[in-house]
C-alpha cells in the first residue's frame, strides 16, 4: 500500500562537473510504502521527474535501517516516523523562498559526471546566511533504469488517459447542460415577447379611454365647484349675520360668568389652604405609623427567631417522644389549629374582598363626575376661543377685556387641575393609611397566634418532661425490684426440695408478665397493690422506693404491670436454672423497653 505525501514542482539549481549552474523546475514526489509480507516494514520513496523531459527520473528508497545510517552520517535528531513531515516542511520553505531574488532556502541537484546520465546525483537542501551555506539534508538519488523509466512512462500514460476520460465526460455534461439552458432561454424569450406585445396593445387602449374619462370628469367637477362656491357664499353671509347677533349675547353672558368664576376661585383657594394643612397632618400621622410598623416588624422578627429556636428544641423532644408514640396526638392538635387558621384567613379574605368592591364602586362614581366636569370645562374653553376670535375681527375696543378673561380662564383651569391633584393625593394617602392599618392588624394577629403557639409548645414540653420523669422513676423501681427478685430466688432455691415455696417476694416480675404503656408510663392499680410497691426502702436517704399514689390510677389505654403471680405456690419439680433464666429474661426485656 502506497500513500502519497508530497507532489509539487520546485525550482532546483542543477549543476554538474562541466556545465555552469542553471535553474530548472523539477517535480518532487514523496511516497510512503507499507508492506506486510513477509515482514511488516515502511519505506520512504523520493522521486525526481521533469515534466518537459519524460526520461529524467531519479529514485531513492529509504528504509528504517537506511535511515539509521543516514541519521548517524548527517547528525539528524529526529526518528523515522517524523522524518517525512520534517522533509516536507523544508521543501515548503524552499517553495516560499523561490520567488525572491536571494532565497534563504534553496534546492541543489549536483552530479559528479559531466552530464546527468546513469551516475548518481545528490539532492541538497541548503540554507544561506551571511556566514556560509548550511546544508540541512543531503540525499543521494540513483537514476532510473530502463525498466523504471518504462514503468514511470506507463503510469504517466495511464494518468493522462484517466484525465482525458474525465475531461471528455465533463465536456459532454457541459454541452448537454448548455443546450438545455439555450432551449429553455429561447422558449422563455418567445413567451416574454408575446406578453410584451399584449401589454403594449392593452396600454394604448387604456391610455385613450382614461384620457377621455379624465376630460369628462374635469368638466363635471368644474360645474360642481362653481355651484358649491355660490352656495358657500350665501351660507357665509347668513353665518356672519348670525355670529354678529350671537356675539352680542355671548359678551353679556361672559361678563356674568367672569364674576361668578371670581367668587368660585376665592372659595377654591380657601379650600386649597385647608387641604394643605390636612395633608401635613396626615403625613405626620403616616410617619408615626411607619415607625410603629417598623417596630412591630422588628418584634415579629425577634419572635420568629425565638420560635425557630423553640421549634428546634421541640423537634428534638418530639424525636425522643417518638419512641413513646406520643406524636399522633400532637399532630392531630396541630391539624385542628391549622384548620382554625384557614377559617380565619378565609373570613379576612371575604372582608377584604367586600372592601375592595366598595372602593371600586366609589372610584367609578368619582370617574364619572370627573368626566362630566372635564366636558363642561372643554365646552367653556371652546366657547371662549370662538368669542375671542369674533371679538378680534369685529371690535378692537374689547381686546383688553378679552385678554383679562383669557387669563382668568387659564388660572381657573390650573386651579381646578391643582385641586384634582390634591384630592387624588389625599385619596392615595388615605388608601395607604388604610393599607398600613390593615397590615398592622394582620401583624398583631400573627404575633398573637405565635404567642399562642409558643404557649402550646411550652405546655407540651412540660408535659413531655413530666412523662420522662415518671418513666425514669418506673425504670429505676423495676430495676431494683428485679435485683431483689434475683437475690431472693438464689436464696430460696437452696431449700426448694425441703419446703415448698410460699410465694415470691413483692415486686418479682417475670418476663411473660411485664407489660408497659409508653403513652402513659403508669402501671395499673388492678394488678399491683400500693402496699406491695412500697415495702423496700432506700438505705442511703431513708425514703421509700415505691411510687406515689397518683401513678396507680386506672387508665383505659394502659397495659397492666402484673407484679404478683396468681398462684403463689411453685411446683417442687421446677429446676433452679428455670428461675434464674426467667429473671435474666425479665431484666433484658425491661432494658429493651427502657434504654439507659
Amino acid at each position: 500500500m502506497t500513500e502519497l505525501l508530497f507532489n509539487k514542482r520546485l525550482q532546483v539549481f542543477v549543476k554538474n562537473r562541466d556545465t555552469d549552474e542553471r535553474r530548472s523546475f523539477i517535480r518532487i514526489s514523496i511516497e510512503l510504502q507499507l508492506s506486510s509480507n513477509p515482514i511488516h516494514r515502511k519505506d520512504l520513496v523520493v522521486r525526481l521527474t521533469d515534466d518537459t523531459d519524460l526520461y529524467f527520473l531519479y529514485n531513492l528508497v529509504i528504509s528504517e535501517e537506511d535511515f539509521q545510517s543516514l541519521k548517524v552520517q548527517q547528525g539528524l535528531l529526529i526518528d523515522f516516523t517524523s522524518f517525512p513531515q520534517k522533509f516536507i516542511d523544508l521543501l515548503e520553505q524552499c517553495i516560499s523562498e523561490q520567488e525572491k531574488e536571494n532565497p534563504r532556502f534553496l534546492l541543489q541537484l549536483t552530479s559528479a559526471s559531466s552530464a546527468f546520465d546513469h551516475s548518481p546525483s545528490n539532492l541538497n537542501i541548503v540554507e544561506t546566511n551571511a556566514f556560509k551555506h548550511l546544508t540541512h539534508l543531503s540525499l543521494k538519488l540513483l537514476p532510473g533504469s530502463d525498466t523504471d523509466i518504462k514503468k514511470y512512462l506507463a503510469i504517466c500514460l495511464s494518468t493522462v488517459k484517466e484525465e482525458k476520460q474525465q475531461l471528455e465526460q465533463k465536456l459532454r455534461k457541459t454541452e448537454e447542460d448548455l443546450t438545455r439552458q439555450l432551449n429553455y432561454a429561447q422558449q422563455t424569450l418567445s413567451e416574454k415577447s408575446r406578453e410584451l406585445d399584449k401589454l403594449r396593445s392593452e396600454w394604448t387602449s387604456q391610455t385613450t379611454s382614461l384620457s377621455s374619462r379624465h376630460m369628462q370628469d374635469l368638466s363635471a367637477e368644474r360645474e360642481k365647484a362653481l355651484e358649491t362656491q355660490a352656495r358657500l357664499q350665501q351660507q357665509n353671509e347668513q353665518l356672519r349675520q348670525e355670529l354678529e347677533s350671537s356675539h352680542h349675547r355671548s359678551t353679556q353672558q361672559l361678563q356674568t360668568k367672569v364674576s361668578e368664576l371670581d367668587a368660585a376661585n376665592r372659595e377654591l383657594i380657601d379650600k386649597k389652604y385647608k387641604s394643605d394643612s390636612t395633608i401635613r397632618d396626615l403625613k405626620a400621622k403616616l410617619a408615626s405609623l411607619e415607625e410603629e410598623c417598623q417596630r412591630s416588624k422588628q418584634q415579629v422578627l425577634a419572635l420568629r427567631r425565638e420560635n425557630s429556636t423553640l421549634d428546634t428544641e421541640c423537634h428534638e423532644k418530639e424525636r425522643l417522644l417518638n419512641q413513646l408514640q406520643t406524636r399522633v396526638a400532637v399532630l392531630e392538635q396541630e391539624m385542628k389549629d391549622k384548620e382554625q387558621l384557614v377559617l380565619r384567613t378565609r373570613e379576612v379574605l371575604e372582608a377584604t374582598q367586600q372592601q375592595k368592591n366598595s372602593v371600586e364602586g366609589n372610584a367609578e362614581s368619582k370617574q364619572v363626575q370627573i368626566s362630566k366636569l372635564e366636558a363642561t370645562v372643554k365646552s367653556l374653553s371652546e366657547e371662549l376661543i370662538k368669542a375671542n376670535g369674533i371679538i378680534k375681527k369685529l371690535q378692537g375696543d374689547l381686546k383688553a377685556l378679552v385678554g383679562k378673561i383669557k387669563l382668568k380662564n387659564t388660572v381657573t383651569v390650573s386651579q381646578e387641575k391643582i385641586l384634582q391633584e390634591t384630592t387624588e393625593k389625599l385619596q392615595r394617602e388615605q388608601r395607604e393609611l388604610q393599607d398600613a392599618q390593615q397590615r398592622l392588624r394582620q401583624k398583631e394577629e400573627e404575633v398573637t397566634k405565635l404567642k399562642e403557639q409558643l404557649d402550646a409548645t411550652v405546655q407540651k414540653l412540660d408535659e413531655s418532661r413530666e412523662v420522662l420523669k415518671t418513666n425514669e422513676n418506673v425504670i429505676t423501681w423495676l430495676n431494683k425490684q428485679l435485683n431483689e427478685n434475683q437475690f431472693s430466688q438464689k436464696q430460696e432455691t437452696l431449700g426448694v426440695f425441703e419446703t415448698p415455696v410460699a410465694g415470691l417476694r413483692t415486686g418479682s416480675v417475670p418476663h411473660s408478665m411485664v407489660q408497659f404503656n409508653p403513652m402513659s408510663a403508669k402501671p395499673s392499680a388492678a394488678d399491683v397493690s400500693p402496699s406491695s410497691l412500697s415495702q423496700p426502702s432506700n438505705k442511703e436517704n431513708g425514703e421509700p422506693i415505691g411510687l406515689d399514689s397518683k401513678y396507680f390510677e386506672r387508665r383505659d389505654d394502659s397495659i397492666p404491670l402484673r407484679g404478683l403471680l396468681p398462684n403463689m405456690h411453685l411446683n417442687r419439680e421446677v429446676p433452679k436454672t428455670l428461675n434464674t433464666a426467667g429473671a435474666k429474661q425479665t431484666a433484658s426485656t425491661t432494658s429493651a423497653y427502657f434504654p439507659g
